[in-house]
């Protein structure tokens, strides 16, 4: 998500006074970036936990972090400041899966990123966003028939192509933004979520009748899109 000069400039002083302590600046600052953040973790909190924690209980516990750490960020920050509460956020859900999963999330099946400390968006749950929600008892059995061809194409994709397209298409990050998480460089983080795009277009292309790519066509133009902000 791109910001203009002013929306920089307002969060620069809303970082600065709740770096000294100003609880309403922390506040709108958390609530600008929440959308976002609650994507993340939406995609990344483990299926086993959906009906004991949802996005809102992690983004809570997560505030409180940041509200704890903020005057230590901005004396020094390392990163920018969404991704640093990005990076925070990522923090949190991993502690709440080792508290509720416990050696569980070291199963054979468990995906774990080492990417700015986020559980990976794994084949499962990028295949349940490609595959949307249907209501009816027969739609539903064809989604779950539909959803398993799908992760199953997506668990032969590279991790770091899995994430990417999780960083891009689904959270929405900036290209620049991606770089970052994925310690790439820019012009090499977009060449690699082109060819992840194509990859997953050519996947979806196996499973003729039950789903097209348009989601390889919205992702390529949002890309191309970026692309010419950044030039």
């Amino acid at each position: 998500m791109e910001q203009t000069t002013a929306d920089v400039a307002n969060e620069s002083e809303l970082l600065r006074r709740a770096g000294g302590g100003d609880a309403e600046a922390l506040g709108a600052l958390f609530a600008r970036h929440r959308e976002r953040l609650h994507h993340m973790v939406e995609l990344r909190l483990d299926r086993r936990l959906r009906g004991r924690l949802d996005a809102d209980d992690v983004l809570q516990e997560t505030y409180l972090d940041v509200a704890r750490s903020l005057p230590t960020f901005v004396g020094s920050p390392s990163m920018p400041f969404f991704l640093w509460l990005r990076f925070l956020t990522g923090r949190k859900l991993q502690a709440l899966h080792r508290r509720h999963l416990g050696t569980k999330i070291r199963d054979a099946g468990r995906e774990v990123s080492l990417y700015q400390g986020a559980p990976e968006a794994n084949s499962a749950s990028l295949a349940a966003q490609l595959t949307g929600r249907h209501t009816t008892p027969s739609q539903a059995l064809m989604r779950a028939e539909l959803q398993a061809r799908v992760q199953e194409a997506l668990s032969l994709m590279e991790p770091i192509d899995r994430e990417m397209l999780a960083l891009r298409h689904f959270e929405q990050l900036t290209n620049g933004e991606a770089a970052h998480v994925l310690e790439l460089s820019e012009a090499a983080a977009s060449n690699r979520y082109m060819r992840a795009l194509k990859r997953l277009r050519e996947m979806l292309n196996t499973i003729p009748g039950l789903i097209d790519s348009a989601v390889y066509e919205r992702g390529a133009a949002s890309a191309r899109s970026r692309s010419r902000k950044h030039d």
